[in-house]
């Protein structure tokens, strides 16, 4: 009986304690609103005084002259603008043959002329105000010329940010924290966010954490981006390089730096990584059973980029598809046929089924047509002219040259295959064939070379029912 009353004993205790565990919890719970409730009200007392002493200050004389001063500032930004403004256009215009880039910045800065204007403009009326009256100072003007300045660099820096929702991210959470910094406000704000906070255990997420994290994670991604973007291009400059290995390179550097980004990013804002490792393994196993087909598409890409069996740019037929490879993706490959569909097309299947590759080690493709000519023609010389007419076209190779041999002797007609070789199957086969076929046909008619086609001729036998209706004589 003293075991099964130890264990009686124990599982009496973890009841206890996971019931003032759980108590904790809910007395945490039902405190944090007054919490939060006492921060935001710390907070909202002190942003009143603030703002009853700031609306004071601006009430003494010489601040609301400052406000004078900024009015009429903003009157000369706004009026330069008008005139300014469509003579860089003009200039703008002009301009040929600049960068993509540099055009695209000239356009930022025309559309942000006024708050240039405006930022040169305050600066000088603050360094005016400092030498005509050094002792009064200028308060109002130095915090909106500081704040102006802020605005306008945050926002000429993040235009380099190419993703819509990043870039929108960054510039207002950059621009709300110039906006406190300059005011003096960081230490309430902070404080106030880090108060928000939900906590289970030992973890613990404040929205401070959350603002932290989504600042540094857009930074991190933007200059992930940037270097991803350069070493693309270098890559992809390189004609040292096959195509396929391009690919292959960019899709690794990209999945290293957004790494590195990631892994930068949740270190710089104290978040512990060693949970990842259990993380990881499950999703491992979740990839395993549910995601087979996606991980044997991306491990099939790897295999055709590593082997170099198919690449950007090869003509290939896959069942009843023929065109030519656009893209290489993690998971499919793109490829436009000759009508402008594009079909995409599984790694997995560019695999596991036969893919004919015209241009796989050179992008010579050999094309044959059959035609016949009459049995009273000479073969020499059907051979000759359709040799010179396919030799003719534009598209056909004069190396390796034209030939034409006989195949058969036919019912109605002598038969013939002519073969001939190209190098720009991404052109199209079928207009080809079809241009040479009307160059034999030219050909066979300028030499007097006819073309048979099967004839049937029907007799009526005496004493057969049918009988053939003869015109009668009026």
């Amino acid at each position: 009986m003293e075991p099964e009353t130890g264990l009686e004993e124990v599982a009496d205790a973890a009841g206890e304690g996971a019931g003032e565990a759980a108590e904790d919890m809910a007395q945490q719970a039902s405190e944090a609103p007054q919490v939060i409730a006492a921060a935001a009200g710390d907070l909202s007392d002190r942003l009143l005084s603030d703002a009853e002493r700031v609306i004071h200050g601006v009430m003494q004389p010489w601040n609301a002259w400052q406000l004078v001063i900024l009015v009429g500032v903003f009157a000369l930004a706004h009026l330069g603008r008008a005139w300014l403004g469509p003579k860089l256009h003009d200039w703008m215009r002009a301009r040929e043959g600049w960068p993509r880039w540099r055009m695209r910045y000239a356009v930022t800065l025309h559309r942000r002329l006024r708050a240039v204007l405006f930022v040169g403009l305050v600066w000088i009326a603050v360094a005016a105000v400092r030498q005509l009256d050094p002792a009064g100072g200028a308060a109002v003007l130095r915090i909106v010329a500081n704040l102006a300045t802020g605005w306008l660099f945050v926002a000429l820096v993040a235009r380099l940010i190419a993703n819509p929702l990043l870039r929108g991210l960054v510039r207002y959470g950059a621009w709300t924290w110039i906006t406190l910094r300059i005011l003096d406000l960081t230490t309430e704000t902070a404080r106030l966010l880090d108060s928000l906070a939900v906590q289970a255990g030992d973890l613990r997420i404040s929205a401070l954490l959350v603002v932290k994290a989504a600042l540094v994670l857009g930074v991190a991604f933007f200059v992930a981006r940037l270097l991803a973007q350069t070493s693309a291009h270098r890559i992809e400059t390189n004609r040292e390089i096959s195509p396929s290995m391009q690919v292959l390179a960019v899709k690794l550097s990209q999945l290293f730096f957004y790494g590195i980004a990631v892994f930068v990013g949740l270190r710089a804002v104290g978040v512990d990584l060693t949970g990842l490792a259990v993380l990881s393994g499950a999703i491992g196993v979740g990839l395993g059973f549910g995601l087979q087909k996606v991980v044997s598409n991306l491990v099939s890409g790897l295999i055709i980029l590593l082997d170099k069996s198919i690449k950007p740019g090869d003509v290939i037929s896959v069942g009843q598809t023929f065109g030519w490879i656009s893209t290489l993706g993690a998971r499919y490959a793109s490829v436009v046929t000759r009508d402008g569909k594009e079909y995409l097309i599984p790694n997995e299947d560019l695999i596991t089924t036969q893919v004919v590759n015209w241009t796989h080690s050179n992008n010579s493709v050999r094309l044959d047509l059959n035609f016949g000519t009459a049995y009273g023609d000479d073969p020499h010389e059907v051979r000759r002219v359709a040799i010179a007419a396919a030799a003719g076209c534009g598209r056909v190779l004069a190396q390796p040259a034209p030939v034409c041999h006989i195949t058969a002797f036919g019912d109605s007609s002598v038969d013939y295959i002519l073969r001939f070789w190209i190098d720009d199957a991404t052109a199209g086969l079928t207009n080809i064939r079809g241009d040479v076929f009307l160059a034999l046909w030219d050909a066979f008619k300028a030499e007097g070379i006819s073309i048979p086609f099967p004839q049937r001729e029907v007799r009526v036998l005496d004493g057969s029912a049918l009988r053939v209706a003869r015109p009668t004589a009026e």
